[in-house]
């Protein structure tokens, strides 16, 4: 199993863990990726740049 695979694992069982719904593990999967995606663009753009 290879780092990502892992990482992808313990999220799985610690969301499991609480036992949410389908639809909200698409809410917090959805914020999770919100709050990776505007700090990388942002990250992205400014070392693009030069």
């Amino acid at each position: 199993m290879n780092w990502i695979q892992r990482k992808i694992f313990l999220y799985e069982v610690t969301v499991g863990l609480y036992g949410l719904d389908w639809w909200e593990r698409f809410l917090f999967r959805g914020q999770v990726r919100t709050c990776i995606y505007f700090p990388s663009t942002r990250i992205l753009h400014d070392v693009t740049k030069w």
